[in-house]
């Protein structure tokens, strides 16, 4: 996934959440890498051993995952740590609960509701979202800035078209439930409800079970976590934000086909996000996620250390004005990010998780002058590529995010793992027995 949180200054470093920021340490008592910076920097930079912008010709290496699943973990990224404005609370005081706690919940959707952002919401109809012009972009302003509950989901051509389709799977559930004699009053609630579940269903039991090793996924999802402790107050932890979550920063392609006449291009600035999406940049999904009797769609990049060409030398409109060369590369700033927040090593981690450490021959950092332990983010990516076969997250890396997805979900009150632990998905799927991502797609097909 993308991200679009680009701020390098120093992160407090704690080892409880913080309220409000509700961000802190899951490993809290591990030493952190200590690292030369201008050798740290010098690995995510242009020539270093992140950048794979050499190999976008080769063809060598695509995965065996869709191209489509990096994207939808962007989407969850900027969902569960979406934040409102203490504004919005004074509008609506029920709003202070998921003000303070991480949650998957759509809110990078929903904002806060009809009442406290009203302006998603069509003002003739406030349970139905708003869509932008054809219902194929997100709503603007006059300025053509994007009106969404999270700004960050603009970003890119494939974030935004994501957000889209769950702006019209959410109208589609208004329709249908008044169609079925919905009572008026409840429509909206229903309708969040029912999209937000099927979202978690997709998170946890199509989404994971691609991301992870089929044992550990299995683990998680019968006996839930043993490391992420929420104890009542969810949180994300810097080992998820800054490391392990960044994960899919690797798995984006060289080029990409967007639909029959737009492609290939690259990530970056071809489909930079921040404006209008014209009708013919409108994204077909059947070239980024694989469908049922479908042919097979674009494969992700490995998960292997490397980033291509677009993300190691991205634009000054992500970027902003840089004095240092070095934060034009997305890697670089992974790299910093982790090292401003005190993460401990790689080798670190897979030591207190009992799990057998990588050797510098797998790292492949020992050529490129780096003799110590490893820097989290970039250990979770080459144990992916080493144990994982470029596809799946190894041990470290899957045991941090699964179990803080997971644990999310668990500790929200509202979930259906709460609220009705033996629900499953009510909404029209090809394969009733499965309900995937492609079904809330393509929701409308069926609808």
């Amino acid at each position: 996934m993308v991200t679009s949180d680009h701020c390098l200054a120093p992160t407090r470093v704690v080892d409880a959440p913080i309220e409000g920021g509700r961000y802190g340490r899951m490993l809290g008592d591990l030493p952190s890498l200590t690292a030369d910076e201008s050798l740290l920097h010098g690995i995510g930079s242009r020539g270093g051993p992140c950048d794979g912008a050499g190999l976008a010709d080769e063809g060598g290496d695509d995965a065996t995952v869709a191209a489509g699943w990096p994207f939808f973990g962007q989407f969850i990224a900027h969902d569960i740590t979406a934040d409102r404005s203490p504004l919005q609370h004074a509008v609506d005081p029920q709003l202070v609960r998921n003000f303070r706690t991480p949650r998957a919940n759509l809110e990078c959707m929903y904002g806060g509701g009809p009442i406290g952002s009203p302006y998603l919401y069509d003002r003739d109809d406030p349970a139905r979202l708003l869509l932008g012009p054809g219902g194929r972009d997100v709503p603007r302003n006059q300025q053509d800035i994007a009106l969404v509950g999270d700004p960050r989901n603009d970003v890119h051509l494939f974030v935004n078209q994501l957000h889209v389709a769950f702006l019209r799977a959410h109208n589609l559930i208004v329709d249908g439930l008044r169609a079925n004699g919905e009572p008026e009053a409840t429509v909206f609630d229903s309708a969040r409800r029912l999209l937000v579940w099927h979202y978690q269903w997709v998170l946890l039991h199509d989404y994971l079970p691609g991301l992870l090793a089929p044992e550990l996924a299995s683990e998680l999802l019968n006996g839930g976590p043993r490391v992420y402790r929420a104890n009542g107050r969810p949180y994300i932890p810097f080992e998820f934000a800054d490391a392990a979550f960044r994960y899919g920063h690797s798995q984006i392609r060289h080029h990409y086909q967007v639909n029959e006449g737009f492609g290939p291009c690259p990530m970056f600035p071809d489909l930079i996000g921040f404006g209008p999406v014209a009708p013919d940049r409108a994204v077909d999904w059947t070239l980024l996620f694989d469908f049922p009797g479908g042919p097979a769609a674009q494969r992700a990049k490995r998960i292997d250390g490397r980033l291509p060409g677009s993300l190691i030398n991205l634009p000054a409109a992500i970027t902003g004005d840089v004095e240092d060369e070095a934060y034009h590369s997305l890697a670089a700033r992974d790299l910093q990010r982790g090292h401003a927040t005190g993460l401990p090593s790689g080798e670190t981690v897979a030591g207190r998780l009992r799990v057998p450490a990588l050797t510098a021959d797998e790292v492949l950092l020992a050529d490129h002058g780096w003799h110590d332990e490893t820097p989290l983010w970039y250990y979770v990516l080459r144990e992916a590529d080493v144990l994982g076969d470029g596809d799946t997250l190894g041990p470290v890396g899957g045991r941090i995010v699964g179990e803080v997805l997971v644990g999310i979900v668990d500790a929200d009150p509202d979930s259906f793992r709460t609220v009705e632990p033996s629900w499953r998905p009510t909404l029209p799927a090809v394969d009733p027995d499965r309900f995937t991502l492609t079904d809330l797609l393509t929701l409308e097909e069926r609808a």
